[in-house]
């Protein structure tokens, strides 16, 4: 995973992101990646819950 924290407390997932890091652009290249699971993955302490996760700014478009 990259920047993202996953809690379990209880019956509530509770998922952190900061949004101020950067990891540089997705494989199209249109969007910069902030976070990202990196795929379907299985929350904490719960195997047969799964997310999936993408978290993205636009590219900024160059003049």
């Amino acid at each position: 995973m990259k920047n993202v924290e996953m809690k379990l407390d209880g019956d509530i997932l509770t998922i952190k992101v900061d949004v101020t890091k950067e990891f540089g652009p997705s494989s199209s290249g249109k969007t910069i990646i902030i976070a990202s699971t990196e795929g379907n993955i299985s929350i904490p302490d719960k195997e047969d819950v799964k997310v999936g996760l993408n978290v993205y700014r636009k590219k900024p478009v160059a003049v």
